[in-house]
């Protein structure tokens, strides 16, 4: 029997409405349970893929080509369960659904409103492709409150009345701000914000308490007058030094007895020990390394929300923490890399779109190639990559992206159609933004004495892409010749997917998303290579 749980957030966004369901996801699986986790984001977009990251954070891509809000990832690197397409909505999607519906006559001449038809749509969302797990726990993006949201409170309301407590319970996450110069934790936003739950009929069973410090006896008891619910259930959700600290800390609270209370589930209590190594050796490491990011998205850090966990994960594998240092990659093309780079252990350029900020990178991967520093290029930070070497090693001082303009050395082109599961796809330069790139899982099969090959002790490996361009295999043998190969390609041999310089320290770049497939009890190999390279560059200098 499948049991849902349903966040809700309110009194202010960003409060970790993600992070708490994939910690409460962690602690049921370590009860024995089995989860999936779905995020229903209000927001008009069909998916966050043509928004940029300074207004959603990063794009998270699923095996099966899913442009996904970046909760999924949170939800993914706590639990392991390997998101869907069907794990994530929008009131886009939604809308888009219900309308083609609608246009094909599949109402019958019913006139169309949100509810029954919008609702139901969500509805048939959330219960729909499952494989009779234990437990889904649905996040209901944005904040109580917000018009946009209505049709999904509406609907889990609706869900909770069919399904009944025994298959049902809403959990509320709350700010308690503190004020210092009345020197208390005020819980008035968060009555102010479950009364507005309630107003659309929806009593929370579970309060989580977002607080910088403890929660008073006096306080947690006013909150359960306050907002009808039992002392109990009234959870603080302390801040933490590290984030893999939080389903300890919420077991420590009681969260996970209290759902499994609610559904009057009695199991063994769950075993956190792996849980607690992982925050020992994130915690407490033995040295630091300094890497610097050299991106264009640097002023919102969700931009690289899996990126910078995948390189904290590297850390916890090489037992050091690491230190990263966040450069806009606009400023190299205004000042001498050297004064920013100097002095770090590793240098990581990331995927962007666009011509902007694009010559910051090519001096990075430049000044990372000839200074003997570990580089490491994901997709545009690939492409980037082979440019930079097409113009100073090769001698093509035209060599660029077709991407940005026409140009008579195209190192990088527009990628026009590949094989994807049998079937060939065809994109052309006048295809619509969202949803027409090569997205989703695909093959790469690696040359047996390449360096990738041993890091992933793997002739063949799945990884995510997301891109419209590709590095042309045309220049391959000039490449080669200066020292620069293409270590993994597509099955067929027509797509590079990876570049290195086997003469360097350690220089690999990556067509895919590798920072999407690390958890922090699987570092992604090519993660935990780079921060070792890097240990070991500290120890040259």
């Amino acid at each position: 029997m499948t049991r849902f749980i349903f966040i809700t957030g309110g009194v202010v966004s960003s409060l970790g409405k993600g992070l708490a369901s994939a910690a409460l996801g962690a602690l049921l699986q370590a009860r024995g349970f089995t989860v999936r986790l779905r995020k229903l984001d209000p927001y008009l977009n069909v998916d966050p893929g043509t928004m940029s990251p300074y207004q959603h954070g990063e794009v998270y891509v699923t095996d099966d080509g899913a442009e996904t809000d970046l909760d999924l990832g949170h939800y993914e690197r706590f639990t392991g369960v390997a998101s869907r397409q069907s794990d994530n909505i929008t009131t886009g999607r939604i809308y888009q659904n219900v309308i083609s519906r609608e246009r094909r006559g599949e109402y019958l001449g019913a006139t169309i409103q949100v509810i029954p038809h919008v609702t139901d749509a969500i509805k048939t969302f959330i219960s729909s492709d499952l494989t009779d797990e234990d437990f889904v726990l649905c996040e209901i993006g944005g904040t109580v409150g917000d018009i946009e949201s209505l049709p999904f409170l509406e609907s889990i309301r609706q869900l909770g009345n069919e399904l009944g407590r025994e298959r049902a319970m809403y959990i509320h996450l709350t700010l308690l701000p503190y004020v210092p110069t009345a020197g208390e934790l005020k819980t008035k936003p968060t009555q102010h914000s479950v009364k507005e739950l309630l107003s659309v009929g929806i009593q929370p069973d579970i309060l989580l308490c977002r607080t910088d410090r403890d929660l008073p006896e006096t306080e947690r008891q006013k909150i359960a007058l306050f907002c009808n619910v039992r002392r109990e259930a009234v959870i603080p959700a302390l801040d933490v030094e590290s984030i893999y600290q939080v389903p300890i800390s919420y077991h420590a609270e009681g969260l996970d007895e209290q759902v499994c209370g609610h559904f009057g589930l009695e199991v063994p209590k769950p075993d956190l020990t792996a849980w607690r190594a992982i925050v020992e050796r994130a915690t407490k490491p033995e040295g630091e390394v300094r890497i610097a990011v050299v991106g264009k998205y640097t002023g919102l850090l969700d931009a690289y929300k899996s990126l910078a966990e995948a390189l904290a994960h590297g850390g916890i594998a090489n037992n050091v923490r690491v230190k990263m240092h966040w450069i806009d990659s606009e400023i190299f093309e205004r000042e001498d890399s050297v004064a920013h780079l100097n002095g770090v252990n590793g240098i990581l350029v990331p995927g962007g779109f666009g011509e902007r900020g694009a010559e910051g990178k090519i001096a990075a991967a430049r000044f990372a190639r000839e200074r003997n520093v570990p580089y490491f290029g994901i997709c545009f930070g690939m492409q980037m990559a082979v440019v930079e070497a097409a113009r100073n090693l090769v001698g093509l001082e035209e060599a660029g992206s077709t991407e940005f303009a026409p140009t008579p050395e195209p190192v990088v082109g527009l990628l026009t159609e590949w094989e994807r599961a049998g079937t060939m796809e065809k994109r052309s330069a006048d295809s619509d933004l969202g949803g027409t790139m090569r997205l989703g899982a695909y093959d790469c099969v690696m040359s047996p004495d390449s360096r990738v090959r041993q890091i992933y002790r793997n002739d063949h490996v799945s990884e995510r892409h997301r891109h419209r361009y590709e590095v042309n295999m045309a220049y391959e043998d000039r490449l080669a010749g200066k020292g620069v190969i293409f270590a993994g390609k597509s099955p067929d041999g027509a797509l590079p997917e990876i570049m290195e310089i086997p003469d360097h320290l350690w220089f690999i770049g990556v067509q895919f998303h590798p920072e999407l497939k690390s958890r922090p009890f699987e570092p992604h190999p090519l993660f935990e290579s780079f921060i070792g390279a890097a240990v070991e560059q500290a120890r040259l200098v």
